[in-house]
C-alpha cells in the first residue's frame, strides 16, 4: 500500500508542548507533507519563539494548547515533538476545556504526560501516536506508521497484530493506558498519574539501560501501579551495555521482572522512539490476546473522525 492521501479534508492543529524542532527544514517539510496529504494545518507552533530548550515560554506553550482546543475548525492536535517541557504546564492547563473540545490530541514521548493528566483528570481518550517531528518530517517516511495512523483515528475500532514470541499465552480485556516510561514513573504519587486498575499498560522507552527500565517498573510496582491484567512492552532501544554488566541484558531483566511482577507481560508492541510506530488509543476498551508467539490489541469505543 501505499499513502498518497492522509485525512484527507480533516483541519489538523500542530502545537509545542515540549521541545522545538531542531532542525526548522525538517519541521517545514512535514508541515508541507501533511499538507499534500490533504490536511489543512492550523499552526500554533512559531519557531521564532523558542525559549531555552522549550518550543516557547510555558505560558505560551499552554496557550498553543488551549487556542488549538478552542478552534471550531480543528479536529486533531499534532504534537510538535517530545523532549521536555509538558509536565511544566500540567497545573496551568484547563483540562476540563482541552476534554470537552473533543479533539483527538496525538502524540507519545514527553506527550504521555498530558494524556495521563486528561485521562486521570477527566476520563479522556487520546492518541499515542506519530508527532511532526520525525514521524512527518523524516525523509523516509513510514508508511507502517501512516496507515496504523490514519485506521486508528478513523475508526472507533482498531485491531493491531505483531510478534511476541516467548510472552505467556493469554486473554484479557481492560483500559489500555500508558506511554513513555521515563513520564510514567514521574507522575507517580501525583494526581495526573490515572488509578487503573485490571488494566492493560503498555510501556516504551529510549536510550535507557534494562537495569534503568527494571528500576522504573519496580518502582511502580512498588506503588501499586501495575495491578494490571497484562503489561506490554513496546521498542526499548538505543542504550549501549557494558562489560561491566557481566550478561545483565534486556532479556535478562525482563526474565527478572516476570519473576517478580505478578502481571504477566507481553513484548514485540510495535510502538516507541522508532520508524514504524503504531498509534493507539489511550483510555479506550482493549482485548488483548497472546498464544506465545504471536498477540492481538483491538481498541473499541473510542471516539474516532468517523463520528464527526
Amino acid at each position: 500500500m501505499t499513502i498518497s492521501t492522509l485525512l484527507p479534508g480533516v483541519t489538523l492543529a500542530v502545537v509545542a508542548p515540549g521541545g522545538y524542532a531542531p532542525d526548522e527544514a525538517a519541521y517545514e517539510r512535514g508541515i508541507a507533507r501533511l499538507q499534500a496529504f490533504g490536511c489543512a494545518i492550523r499552526n500554533y507552533y512559531d519557531p521564532k519563539q523558542k525559549f531555552h530548550r522549550f518550543g516557547g515560554t510555558d505560558a505560551a506553550r499552554a496557550a498553543q494548547l488551549h487556542a488549538a482546543a478552542s478552534d471550531p475548525d480543528v479536529q486533531v492536535i499534532l504534537s510538535l515533538r517530545g523532549g521536555y517541557g509538558m509536565s511544566r504546564l500540567l497545573p496551568h492547563l484547563d483540562l476540563p476545556a482541552l476534554a470537552r473540545s473533543g479533539k483527538l490530541f496525538v502524540g507519545h514521548s514527553d506527550f504521555t504526560a498530558l494524556q495521563m493528566a486528561l485521562l486521570a483528570k477527566e476520563g479522556a481518550t487520546t492518541f499515542a501516536g506519530p508527532m511532526l517531528c520525525d514521524d512527518f518530517a523524516r525523509d523516509d517516511l513510514s508508511e507502517f506508521t501512516l496507515g496504523h495512523f490514519e485506521r486508528c483515528l478513523s475508526s472507533p475500532e482498531h485491531r493491531i497484530d505483531f510478534a511476541a514470541p516467548g510472552s505467556p499465552a493469554i486473554d484479557v480485556s481492560g483500559t489500555l493506558w500508558g506511554g513513555n516510561l521515563a513520564m510514567l514513573t514521574h507522575l507517580a504519587g501525583t494526581p495526573y498519574l490515572p488509578s487503573v486498575r485490571d488494566g492493560i499498560l503498555f510501556v516504551e522507552d529510549v536510550n535507557e539501560h534494562p537495569f534503568r527500565v527494571e528500576r522504573m517498573l519496580l518502582q511502580l510496582h512498588y506503588a501499586g501501579e501495575l495491578q494490571q491484567k497484562a503489561i506490554v512492552l513496546g521498542d526499548f532501544s538505543n542504550y549501549r551495555l557494558f562489560d561491566y554488566d557481566n550478561g545483565y541484558d534486556f532479556d535478562a531483566m525482563l526474565a527478572y521482572l516476570r519473576s517478580v511482577i505478578p502481571a504477566p507481560i507481553v513484548t514485540g508492541l510495535p510502538f516507541g522512539h522508532t520508524r514504524d510506530k503504531v498509534t493507539l488509543a489511550v483510555g479506550a476498551q482493549a482485548h488483548l490476546r497472546c498464544d506465545g508467539a504471536q498477540a492481538s490489541l483491538t481498541m473499541s469505543g473510542y471516539p474516532s473522525l468517523a463520528q464527526r
